[in-house]
C-alpha cells in the first residue's frame, strides 16, 4: 500500500505542501505488532508511479517490494520543482557554479535538517517503524545520490546505510570527497554507490570523482560496495534495474 499526503518543507519552500509517498509492506496489514526498517528516498515523484514521474517512467519501487515481499517502509518526498533550479539547490549541500545553471545556492543542509528533525519524527509516530539508526536508511539518484552520500556522512547519527546511484559528486568540485575525508563514521556504516557505464562520458571528471569518493569512503572505514553498471545509463529505467543490487546491500547481515 502506498499513501500520499502533503507536508510543507518549510525551511526551503515555505508553507506550500510537498507530496510525501509512504509505502507500507503487506506484512504491516497482517500483523499490527510488526515493525520495519525505513528507507528515505529523494525525488519521490519518480519512485512509485509512472504518471507522477518527470519523464513518464518511475523506479517501480512498489512493484519490486510487493513481488519480493520485502519488509520495508519507504518514505519518498517530492523534490523542489520551483524555478530557477529549485531541485539543484535543495539537493546540494554546497553552493556551486556551473556553466549551464549559473550560481546555485546549496540548501541541502536545510532540507536534511527538515527530513531528520521534522519528517522522521512524524513517520516514526504515524507508522510501524524501527526508528533506530541501525534501521534508518537513505537512497537517491543523481543529485539525490549526492544527497544520500551527504546524509550518511553529515547525519551519520541518524542514517546507518545509504544507496547513492549515479551521484552528482562531480558537480561540486571535490567538496563531497573532502567532507567524507573529514568525517567520523560509525563502524557499521554501509554505502552502495554506482554509475552506469554509458553515463561516464556525460560530464568531465565523473570517473575521477567516482574513484576519489570511493577511496575517501574506504579510508573512512565505510563498508562500501561500488559498481560500474554494464550498459547502465542516467535514467529511471536504469536505476530501477539496480534495485535488487542496492536492496541486497541495505539488508545485508540483517535478520
Amino acid at each position: 500500500m502506498i499513501e500520499k499526503w502533503g507536508l510543507p518543507v518549510w525551511p526551503v519552500t515555505g508553507k506550500a505542501p510537498r507530496t510525501v509517498y509512504v509505502y507500507l509492506p503487506e506484512a504491516a496489514m497482517r500483523d499490527p505488532t510488526a515493525r520495519f526498517p525505513v528507507l528515505y528516498m529523494f525525488d519521490g515523484h519518480n519512485v512509485f508511479f509512472d504518471e507522477d514521474a518527470t519523464y513518464g517512467k518511475s523506479w517501480g519501487m512498489g512493484e519490486y517490494l510487493d513481488a519480493t515481499e520485502t519488509g520495508l517502509i519507504v518514505v519518498a518526498v517530492d523534490c523542489n520543482h520551483r524555478p530557477p533550479h529549485g531541485r539543484l539547490s535543495e539537493y546540494s549541500p554546497f553552493t556551486f557554479s556551473e556553466e549551464r545553471f549559473g550560481r546555485v545556492v546549496g540548501r541541502g543542509k536545510r532540507f536534511m535538517d527538515w527530513l531528520a528533525g521534522t519528517l522522521k519524527p512524524i513517520i516514526d509516530a504515524r507508522y510501524p517503524t524501527l526508528p533506530e539508526r541501525e534501521t534508518t536508511w537513505i537512497a537517491g539518484s543523481s543529485m539525490g545520490g549526492l544527497m544520500s552520500l551527504y546524509a550518511v556522512t553529515a547525519y551519520n547519527r541518524v542514517f546507518s546505510r545509504a544507496a547513492a546511484l549515479s551521484p552528482s559528486t562531480w558537480l561540486v568540485g571535490g567538496r563531497m570527497e573532502a567532507m567524507i575525508r573529514g568525517a567520523a563514521y560509525a563502524p557499521d556504516t554501509v554505502v552502495y554507490m554506482d554509475y552506469g557505464a554509458r553515463e561516464m562520458g556525460n560530464h568531465a571528471g565523473m570517473l575521477r570523482s567516482f574513484r576519489d569518493t570511493a577511496d575517501a569512503l574506504l579510508e573512512g572505514g565505510v563498508l562500501l560496495t561500488s559498481r560500474i553498471v554494464p550498459g547502465g545509463d542516467h535514467c529511471e529505467a536504469s536505476w530501477e534495474e539496480q534495485i535488487p543490487f542496492f536492496m541486497h546491500i541495505l539488508f545485508y547481515d540483517r535478520e
